[in-house]
């Protein structure tokens, strides 16, 4: 008896339908350099040479983490192709580089073209509010791989900046102020531990109502990240940034440090954060200590910057305007011999 490959799990007919239902979804992101017209089996972009003196490449890769799994539960499949492309997008923006376009790979036991669409919607909708063209991607159907209902994301992006005015944190000084800018919740990041505290422990459903938020767990849980690109790229066209960091993974302990010349220590004024509810429920439900907590979420700051003096309140004030919460957190000063590069106080 004769068998096809749709008889082992791969469907080629959905997976061409699920090219049609997306190919409009990419189009509404393309840039003028796109080269939409050239090619099947890579993606072509033109990078605008005239605008650029010595023009450095700034790429970065991420995905969505577990975060996945309330998407699955939920059936709510759109938010989390925004927070793909804000994991990215926010990685290549804190070098002072704006991003240029951005490719997906969407895995998957069995595809549905619905779930997919739904999927590449959020996407396109963050490669728009960050400004990038959505060029390519890969869907793979992996039975046997996954479980049905089941998907992975991975994002690649790629983003452009002059040589001479990449950000590394490098003329960070004494006496600079640290800008805190506000996240819109929980972001892609600790997913595991939140996962672990409402569900296992304490078994709330996903459609738990929680006053303290004022709407559901799956609606606080599910927000997308917040994407920084354009109000950051609004800034540096007036004001200097010394250095930026993307508060993921590892909270404010571990990226803040990244981006500090090795003499110098971040001191964040504990007073000035402000910290959303979730973050309050996470901690008093999981009876997490402080120093876990900082070092797991952005515990409402999402996107850290340093200036001079001279420009911190002018730059807070810019965020403010286009409707985006910052303030001074702290302040840059010299390191003790074996002190640590961030203290919390």
């Amino acid at each position: 008896m004769s068998i096809t490959y749709k008889d082992a799990g791969v469907d080629i007919d959905e997976g061409n339908e699920t090219v049609k239902k997306i190919k409009p979804l990419a189009k509404a992101t393309f840039r003028p350099e796109v080269l939409s017209d050239i090619g099947s089996f890579s993606a072509f972009f033109s990078l605008n040479n005239s605008k650029y003196k010595e023009p450095v490449l700034v790429s970065s890769t991420d995905g969505v983490g577990t975060k996945l799994v309330l998407a699955f539960k939920s059936g709510i499949h759109n938010t989390v192709g925004i927070d793909l492309v804000a994991m990215v997008v926010n990685d290549i923006i804190v070098s002072g580089a704006e991003p240029l376009f951005f490719l997906d790979y969407f895995a998957c036991g069995k595809l549905s073209s619905d779930v997919a669409e739904q999927v590449i919607s959020g996407i396109s909708q963050g490669c728009i509010e960050a400004g990038c063209a959505l060029i390519g991607g890969e869907t793979a159907e992996l039975p046997g791989f996954y479980n049905d209902g089941e998907y992975d994301l991975a994002g690649f992006g790629v983003g452009v900046v002059e040589k001479n005015s990449i950000i590394d944190g490098s003329n960070i000084n004494v006496g600079d102020l640290i800008i805190g800018v506000e996240s819109s919740g929980l972001h892609s990041n600790g997913y595991s531990l939140v996962r672990k505290i409402f569900f296992d422990i304490n078994n709330f459903s996903i459609y738990t109502y929680f006053e303290e938020l004022g709407k559901t767990l799956i609606e606080e849980l599910l927000t997308p990240t917040r994407i920084y690109v354009k109000p950051v790229l609004n800034i540096l066209k007036n004001h200097p940034i010394k250095g930026m960091a993307h508060i993921t993974g590892g909270g404010f302990l571990e990226n803040i440090p990244r981006i500090l010349p090795s003499q110098l220590v971040a001191v964040i004024d504990k007073a000035s954060l402000e910290i959303p509810p979730i973050f309050k429920i996470i901690q008093r439900l999981g009876n997490i200590e402080e120093n876990e907590m900082f070092r797991t979420f952005n515990c409402g700051t999402g996107l850290v910057l340093i200036a001079s003096k001279e420009n911190a309140d002018d730059i807070v004030s810019l965020f403010n305007s286009m409707k985006i919460k910052a303030k001074i957190i702290g302040e840059i000063k010299k390191k003790d011999q074996e002190g640590q590069q961030i203290k919390i106080l």
